[in-house]
This record gives C-alpha cells, structure tokens and sequence, in this order.
C-alpha cells in the first residue's frame, strides 16, 4: 500500500471520469478501490487535504458512503470546471465533512467547553463559515473504509485489527505529526481509544487529546442534551450513563481552561 501522504494525483483521471449519478447505493467505481482484505475494503475519496493552520482537529471514525460520495462529486466538479488539484482538495473536503443535523450538535457542544473563548471567535460555527482556516476535518481512518459492503462502525476495534491499525498509521498519524500543536477532538470512544494509542506512540501528547463528547449525530440527542445541560438527570432514560457525561464534561471545560491560561 501507498505512503505517501496523498493519493489524489493517483486517482485523479477516475475522478475526472466517473459519472456522479453513478454513487447511489453504496457503489464505488473498481478503479477507485485501494486495498482490499477478507471482509474490509479501502476506497478512494479526497480526505487528502490537511490544514496546517489548523487549531482544532475534529475527527471521525471514517468517512462514511454519504460523505464520501459528496466528496467525490465535488471532486469531480472543481475538476471538470478547470480547478487545481489542491482546490479540489480542499472544496470536496470541506463540502463533505460533517455536515448535516451533526455540524449543529457538535459546535453546540464545543461553543459550550469554550473552544470560542480559546480562539477568539463567537462561536465554533465559524469553521464551517468565514474561519475554516481554524479547523482541519478527519477522520482515524482516513478514506472510506467498508465492511462486507457497509459502513464501518467501529466494530472491529481498530487498535486490535492489524490491517485497521495499519490503515491508522499509514494516514492520520502522519495528519498528527503536520499539525503538533492542535487540540484534537475524537467523535466517540472508537476514535479515543485510537488517539489514545497514537499518543502511545509518542506522536500524539495527552493535553492535545479533547476526548469525551458524546457522538453529535442525531441518534445520539439524549446525551447531547444532557451533555448542554438542556437535560435533567432525573429526566434520563436508563440508556445514558450520566456519570461519564458529566466526568467528560468537567474533564473538556478543565482542558480548554488551561489551554485558554496558556495564551
């Protein structure tokens, strides 16, 4: 497999050429196949870009179906109109990422731990608005990864799945070693647990490393809520651990807190 830190000028000319009705269903174009083995797949779509700048880096477990192919069409756009490579890197990532009821969930909660205090701006909505040079989008496992067919969803565990860890440590620990002093905020305990092993490492330090959100996706709105403390605890059904919320909670805001007296 590839090292190098990106694979667009690969697969550019598949870019170019796919027929963006053709992504429904699950289906990737072969030629945009990476690697294969036993049940997983890798696929090609241009989570290539990484932002220097950046100061805050959100992370995902992997680009979902959906995301991927919005990225891809993008792609495809950027190029077809005459764009650069690296300007259809960066549209078709920023297009993709997150987007959706997540994006509100997810700066609600990080507006609420200061991350806007830290940075100076009224609100973490700004990445997605006029300060995208603040944030850099991804995901522990770069490109689309698919399991029998499907979204992966973090089952099996990546830190003890050789050719998972491989795919981590191929792609977004090299992402960790462009960017040492970013605040890094993993989505879910899957993408802790792998950030907490590249820290490991040596190529992640322990005060970078913002874990304990609850997912922002919209399955997830009870914990959210009570996360924004628009939730009672009384109020809570038997499936959210209100202990952890609230450890997590105080845990982030202590974090940013100290970042923010470092200034």
């Amino acid at each position: 497999m590839p090292t190098n830190t990106c694979l667009f000028n690969q697969y550019q000319n598949a870019i170019s050429s796919l027929d963006p009705n053709s992504l429904e269903n699950g289906y990737f174009p072969e030629d945009l196949l990476i690697q294969k083995q036993g049940s997983f797949s890798v696929w090609y779509s241009p989570f290539d870009y990484v932002n220097p700048a950046a100061k805050i880096v959100l992370v995902g477990i992997t680009p979902g179906y959906q995301q991927a192919s919005n990225a891809l069409r993008k792609a495809h756009q950027v190029l077809m109109a005459g764009g650069s490579i690296e300007h259809a890197k960066s549209e078709s990532k920023k297009f993709a990422s997150f987007s959706g009821p997540i994006r509100n969930n997810l700066t609600g909660m990080l507006d609420f731990i200061g991350i806007p205090q830290l940075l100076n701006i009224p609100s973490t909505k700004a990445f997605f608005e006029d300060q995208t040079h603040l944030v850099h989008f991804t995901s522990a496992l770069r490109y689309p990864v698919m399991i029998n067919g499907e979204n992966y969803g973090g089952t099996p565990a990546i830190t003890k799945t050789p050719f998972l860890k491989h795919q981590l440590e191929s792609w977004f620990a090299k992402e960790c070693q462009m960017l040492p002093d970013a605040l890094f905020v993993p989505l879910g305990p899957k993408v802790s647990e792998s950030l907490w092993a590249l820290k490991e490492k040596g190529m992640l330090r322990g005060d970078q490393i913002l874990d304990g959100l609850p997912h922002p996706s919209g399955a997830n709105a009870e914990r959210v809520k009570y996360f924004l403390m628009k939730k009672s605890r009384d109020a809570l059904s038997s499936r959210t651990n209100a202990s952890v919320i609230d450890q997590a909670r105080e845990s982030l805001t202590r974090k940013v807190n100290n970042a923010i007296a470092r200034k």
